[in-house]
């Protein structure tokens, strides 16, 4: 069942997200070659705490890390260790904030020193594919109204997206109804609605978007090897334009 948000909800979402938002940030700015994910993962669980929140990703079914943190072909839920950030890599980043019983969720790629040309513009296929796809993210349209645009964005620039896995509805559980795929058919799905609060969030391959998850039953890696990018927002579905929920405020 797919819940609308009251004013009431939405405010404490805004906060949930700004938090997330900013931990987000602190991420990537900590992003640098000698550093290790696991570094990383220490300082967003402190600021997170820090913020009277707790980190969504903790402990959720059974996963280690207060942060996703996936480098160059992880494409999501690479756990944080002791891996050290050279020059060139791609690290994405995803967390979440938990605060007054509702969850932010938002992610990003960020680039560790100079990065190829290849990398850059997966980077930046990927960011920019969220936001053609919430374009369409207006009361009245489908969901998959906005997995087509995604899609199309990506397929454009010579990208894949994954399929395996899909942006989901946020809220009081981390994840809830509707599924946001970013592929499909246009026209198809639930239709949006004000108060709907979504995590929107492209994940695309610098190759094929076949992908598989490793023996830790979390880490999953593009199959053939290519480069991945994560870029995500938590979004309110409005009478107009669609909100960003998961923003640093500043």
């Amino acid at each position: 069942m797919i819940s609308l948000k009251s004013s009431r909800e939405i405010e404490l979402m805004r906060r949930a997200g700004r938090i997330t938002a900013q931990a987000r940030t602190l991420a990537g700015k900590l992003v640098r070659p000698g550093v290790t994910t696991l570094e990383i993962d220490t300082q967003v669980r402190k600021f997170i705490e820090g913020q009277g929140a707790v980190p969504s990703f903790l402990n959720y079914n059974g996963y280690p890390g207060s942060a996703c943190i996936s480098v160059n072909e992880i494409v999501i839920h690479g756990i944080p260790d002791h891996r050290v950030l050279k020059e060139g890599d791609i690290v994405s980043v995803d967390v979440g904030a938990f605060i007054d019983g509702v969850h932010g969720d938002c992610a990003a790629t960020f680039p560790c020193g100079q990065v190829s040309e290849e990398a850059m513009a997966l980077i930046q296929v990927t960011e920019q594919s969220f936001w053609e796809g919430i374009k369409l993210a207006r009361a009245g349209n489908r969901v998959y109204d906005i997995s087509h645009a995604v899609q199309q964005y990506v397929e454009a620039h010579g990208c894949s997206v994954v399929r395996d896995f899909v942006g989901h509805g946020v809220g009081h559980k981390l994840h809830e109804a509707p599924e946001v795929p970013n592929f499909g058919p246009a026209g198809h799905g639930p239709r949006l609605q004000p108060g709907m609060t979504l995590a929107v969030e492209p994940m695309v391959c610098a190759g094929d978007w076949h992908v598989r998850v490793l023996k830790d039953g979390w880490t999953t890696v593009t199959a053939d090897g290519s480069l991945a990018a994560h870029y995500e927002n938590t979004i309110l579905i409005t009478e107009g334009v669609p909100e960003i929920l998961t923003v640093t405020g500043e």
